[in-house]
Parts: C-alpha cells; structure tokens; sequence
C-alpha cells in the first residue's frame, strides 16, 4: 500500500465529505465503514467523493489528521507556557487526558491500532499527527523550561514521552481494555496530581 505523501484535492464539499467520514468511520470502525455508507452521510455522491479521496484508507487518514490536528491546536492555544512546571504539565495533561478519553480519541485510537498491521501507514499518520505532535510540543517547552532554570533535565526526549505515560495511569489500561469508558473529573484530576508530583520529584529543580 503506497499513500506516501498522497495528493487530496480540496473544494466545496470537502469538509461534508469529512463530516460524513468522521460519521460513519466511528459508528462503524474502518472495516465496516463502505463508501456508499460514507456518501449517503456527507450527502454527496460515489463520484464526489472519489473526487476527493481515491480511497477509504486515505480518508480515513485525512479525517483523523485534521481533527487531531485541531484538538492539538486548540489545547495549545489555552495553555501559558510561561507559567510554572506544574501550572504547565497540569494543563498539558488535562489536555492530553480529556482528548485520550472523548469517544473520538477512543474509537480513532482503536481503529488506528486495529488497522495498522493490514495498513501501517493509518498507524504512522495517527502517531505523527497525534502523540508525536503532542510530544515534539512538550519537547520545546521543556527545553525553554531548563534555560530558564525550572527544570533539570538532560534527556528530552525521555522526559517528554514520560509525562504523558505518567498521565495514562490506570485510566488508559481501562480504557483499551473496555473496563470503564466513562471517567469523572475527579479520577483525572486524581492520576495527573500523582503524574505532575511525580515528573517534578525526578526533573524538578527545588
């Protein structure tokens, strides 16, 4: 399967094709997803659709990227990167945990596992747009937070593949496993407290 770099027109249905995807894929998962389905949803025909997208895997792709890509933008556009390390992972790892545990985290994070062994280029689109993107972020301001004298750390990338580990605690297993789907504010609060305590006794500086 070659979807390197695949070129995607974009034009006026575009986003309603999306919407019709995102619809059907997490409903449905990728397998039971047909196209027919998808185009009865965006309100589009076969041959709009095919327009845009040559084939579901590159759909399917497209539509978690940009989603993805959104949530990540939009959480770090609320976090003060200025603020103190706790301040900063807590808010790092609210972020993280709250997208990890919406049903479209879920189902698109099971979908991309699922599927990655039959189509290993959904698994590395997932990860680049998703844990890496969240990973190279964290990286930036962990690097800023040790020139400024509030950290102390000398492998980076351990350190920002950590903290989101340490916030996964007990929550994540339960989740992949279908133990519990639904986590209230104060069992989140409860594992990032012990994930932020814990980074900071390891990387702290006081």
């Amino acid at each position: 399967m070659n979807l390197q770099e695949p070129e995607i027109r974009k034009g006026r249905k575009f986003d309603q094709v999306l919407a019709g995807a995102q619809e059907v894929f997490l409903r449905n998962g990728f397998e039971g997803a047909s196209v027919d389905d998808i185009a009865r949803a965006a309100g589009v025909s076969k041959a709009t659709l095919y327009s845009y997208f040559s084939n579901k895997s590159l759909l399917f792709m497209e539509m978690a990227r940009i989603e993805m890509a959104n949530q990540g933008e939009r959480m770090a556009a609320c976090i003060d990167f200025t603020a103190p390390p706790e301040t900063v992972l807590a808010q790092v790892g609210r972020g993280m945990m709250c997208f990890m545990l919406t049903e479209f985290g879920r189902r698109v994070f099971r979908i991309a596992v699922a599927e990655s062994e039959r189509f290993p280029e959904l698994g590395r689109r997932f990860y680049e747009t998703g844990p890496a993107f969240m990973h190279a972020r964290l990286k930036e301001y962990l690097v800023a937070a040790v020139a400024r004298g509030e950290l102390q750390i000398e492998d980076f990338d351990l350190a920002a593949s950590q903290f989101p580990e340490l916030c996964k605690a007990d929550l994540f297993p339960r989740l992949v496993f279908g133990m519990d789907e639904d986590f209230g504010e104060a069992d989140m609060e409860h594992v990032l407290a012990g994930a932020v305590e814990m980074f900071m006794a390891r990387y702290g500086t006081g």
